[in-house]
């Protein structure tokens, strides 16, 4: 057996952190790697490293058993540090799958330690429930009731436990002023889990600060799911902990609200859409556990095969958008589309990032994380009901079978808005099928079978689909005729035998169609619109899925410790717009040079810095919270000699003086044929974004989240309206369009290490033959931002 050590890659952790994972090498120490692990034997063992900017992280050892070279055990070390992180599932899914090409049919992992398990599983996965309020009538006794009824397969405990007694989560519905007590106790006891359920505890009430309870939470190690929580549901351990009128079916969909009403109506909507769950968390005041926590306790989680997320906020912003990545590129990630996010603090970056908040931008947004936008939260279980438990298409072809032609024209209609192609069949299928229907009143696609389709017709056809390579995805539309049942029996047993291929069915028509047919559970709509939509919606984020992350770039002259000292001293001094000597400090660090910029305090100085940098010059006024718009902020343009800088220079000493931060500069005039504005903004729903827009057309923008690959960098200025105009441009005047690459990813590290950066707007950036310069510099600094 020869195993093929792993091809160097860069994934995202469960935190959304790029981390490399590669071979090892001679220079790797024996003492990184698992304790016990076998001696490195190239050909029969696999060795990787997982690491971050040349740090180790973690590591790991496969090595293919003597006497049964089809099997294999894997040893993996995570550097406490870096617990949590998901490495160890990274590194095993590598080598498992290198191993698997190699022939080898069975791999046993070594078991994660205790100090690498979720933080979360005592609140999904408990051993011990104690139910806290069980001795009145209300919320307590029905969660105990529940759990008594749907077979918890742990222990219940109907009271709080002793102290000394064994207990991983604690329920709690009593009245608002006992929900400190009881979290106090539970901790006491050694809970590390805990939902309230009581009502009463905000700042509104002001009975309980939730404050007070997210204290006593961190001081006893709780996660601490509420106050205001509908519960908890767990379907692998029927942990059946809610208070929704009737509890879901087990599945693989992950879901995660808020409040009670949006909880229980988003419960109602998986139920009619007949989506089986894996867990629900209804957050209620989100005092302590988010969505941003259930993401990465999910990201690990083999049994999770999507999310749903109809939060009213994610908490913290960088750590949703990076996590959220990481999670879709492992499993779809939905979201119900919420209201436009509010805007930024000011105009700074109006020139640069003020689409940021725009609902276009949040749809581009969650576009470059994967996350699946709903207009709806019927829209969404509509998604989830074709994602879970089926295969991603592997491209935008649906074929679509029915019995009657006005059917098939509303699914090509749809398929047009969704982004779906119906693909003409070749001359072998339409022979097949001609075969199989040769009454059919139509054999290409969408196939019309006509009204008297019988089962076997329906069941044939989508065979000859499904085996004819000229589709991604089916569509099964019947309408009503008499044998419906047995129609949509057949229809479910051939899509069985398509395992490969996701499908959908329309009963259009049918009175009490069941909601999904056949073992693999195809779901059954009633029109074809949001099923073909649905299907849409899943090809493009298979499409998505199906693209390279890109590499994280090594970046030279980058000085992260000096810069941090130099904004840890700008924050002490205030923080709020810095001058541009500051801002200029801070870019220098990650090799990011603005266009000289010389300080003049006289006509004199003024004309020598003219002719010391070479006309034509700019003159112009230097505000740290100044955004300068032309004449109207006093800047002078392109003057070319003594009498001009003279003029431009008493007009500008008059407009600042007084102020004692403003100052008088000359910089020489680029003429690069176009102009460009880049920066990064702080945004409330995805913390920091790199922006990139045409100078002067704000709606002309691009917005990244963090972190910036190169891939991601170079998609911005493609991905411009405008964008053609700079590779156009270089075809007769060269623009260095790998010095604007590396500029983002710059941008990208500089806003990765320093998240206190509240604004930054370069304005213009002029991309030139060799490299870019920016003109101006704006910047703004803010803990709040962090």
């Amino acid at each position: 057996m020869n195993l093929r050590p792993i091809p160097a890659a860069d994934v995202l952790d469960a935190d959304g952190r790029i981390v490399r994972l590669r071979p090892r090498t001679p220079g790797d120490p024996d003492a990184l790697f698992p304790s016990g692990a076998p001696p490195h034997r190239p050909g029969t063992a696999l060795a990787a490293v997982a690491e971050a900017d040349g740090e180790p992280l973690a590591a790991a050892v496969l090595e293919v058993e003597g006497a049964e070279p089809k099997r294999a055990r894997l040893h993996v070390s995570v550097a406490p540090a870096h617990a949590g992180r998901g490495l160890r599932t990274l590194l095993t899914e590598h080598l498992t799958a290198a191993a698997a090409a190699a022939g080898v049919k069975d791999v046993t992992a070594d078991p994660a330690p205790a100090a690498e398990h979720s933080p979360l599983r005592p609140l999904l996965d408990p051993a011990v429930v104690a139910v806290v309020g069980t001795e009145r009538p209300g919320p307590a006794a029905a969660v105990l009731r529940s759990l008594l009824d749907h077979g918890f397969t742990g222990t219940l405990v109907p009271r709080l436990p002793a102290v000394g007694e064994p207990v991983d989560l604690v329920i709690a519905a009593v009245p608002a002023p006992a929900a400190a007590e009881v979290l106090e106790r539970a901790g006491r006891a050694g809970a590390r889990a805990a939902v309230i359920l009581s009502t009463g505890t905000g700042r509104t009430a002001g009975t309980i600060a939730q404050e007070g309870l997210l204290h006593v939470a961190r001081a006893h190690g709780i996660r601490l799911v509420g106050p205001d929580s509908l519960g908890v549901v767990s379907t692998p351990n029927r942990l059946q902990a809610g208070l929704a009128a009737a509890p879901p079916r087990p599945g693989g969909l992950c879901l995660v609200a808020q409040s009670d009403a949006v909880a229980a109506a988003a419960l109602a909507a998986t139920a009619r859409a007949g989506l089986g769950l894996r867990a629900f968390v209804a957050l209620g005041d989100k005092t302590d556990v988010s969505a941003n926590d259930l993401l990465a306790h999910w990201y690990d989680d083999p049994g999770a095969d999507a999310v749903a997320l109809y939060p009213e906020s994610f908490g913290n912003p960088r750590r949703f958008a990076r996590l959220a990545r990481a999670v879709a590129r492992r499993k779809p990630v939905l979201a119900v589309k919420g209201g436009g996010v509010e805007p930024g603090h000011r105009t700074g970056l109006a020139r640069t990032a003020g689409a940021a908040a725009s609902d276009t931008a949040v749809d581009d947004l969650f576009s470059q994380a994967g996350v699946i936008r709903c207009d709806s939260f019927a829209q969404l279980a509509d998604t989830a009901r074709v994602l879970v438990g089926q295969s991603l298409p592997q491209g935008r072809r649906l074929g679509v079978v029915g019995d009657a032609a006005g059917a098939g024209t509303l699914a090509a209609d749809a398929a047009a808005a969704a982004g779906l192609g119906l693909p003409a069949f070749g001359a072998a299928t339409l022979g097949h099928l001609a075969e199989i229907a040769p009454g059919a009143a139509a054999a290409d696609n969408p196939v019309d079978l006509g009204p008297a389709a019988d089962p076997d017709a329906f069941a044939e056809a989508l065979a000859v689909l499904g085996t004819s390579g000229e589709v991604d995805a089916v569509l099964a539309v019947l309408t009503a005729t008499g044998d419906d049942r047995d129609r949509l029996a057949a229809v479910g047993d051939a899509l069985d035998g398509l395992p490969h291929l996701p499908a959908a069915v329309v009963a259009m028509g049918l009175p009490d169609a069941p909601l999904t047919v056949g073992a693999r559970h195809i779901p059954v709509f009633d029109f074809p619109e949001p099923a073909v939509a649905a299907l849409g919606r899943a090809a493009e984020y298979a499409a998505w899925r199906a693209r390279p992350l890109g590499a994280r770039p090594a970046l030279p002259g980058v000085d992260r410790e000096r810069a941090r000292t130099i904004v840890d001293r700008l924050l002490r001094e205030g923080g709020g717009w810095q001058t541009a000597a500051d801002a200029a400090a801070i870019l220098a660090c990650y090799d990011i040079q603005l266009i000289e910029a010389l300080h003049v305090i006289s006509k004199g100085e003024a004309v020598a810095a003219a002719r010391a940098v070479g006309y034509p010059v700019a003159v112009k006024a230097e505000e740290p919270d100044l955004v300068p718009k032309g004449g109207e902020t006093g800047v002078h343009l392109g003057l070319s000699d003594a009498h001009e800088v003279r003029s431009a220079f008493a007009d500008v000493a008059a407009r600042i003086d007084g102020d004692d931060h403003a100052a008088v500069v000359v910089q020489p005039m680029l003429d690069a044929g176009i102009e460009l504005a880049a920066g990064i903004v702080h945004d409330p729903l995805f913390g920091s974004l790199v922006v990139l827009g045409l100078g002067g057309a704000p709606e002309d923008r691009q917005h990244r989240i963090l972190p910036l690959t190169g891939d991601d960098a170079e998609s911005m200025w493609r991905s411009l309206r405008s964008g053609e105009r700079l590779t156009e441009y270089s075809g007769t005047r060269p623009v260095d369009l790998d010095a604007l690459t590396d500029l983002l990813v710059r941008l990208g590290r500089l806003a990765e290490d320093l998240p206190e950066i509240a604004e930054l707007d370069l304005n213009p950036v002029m991309p030139l033959r060799y490299g870019v310069q920016a003109v101006d510099v704006k910047l703004r600094l803010s803990r709040t931002a962090a």
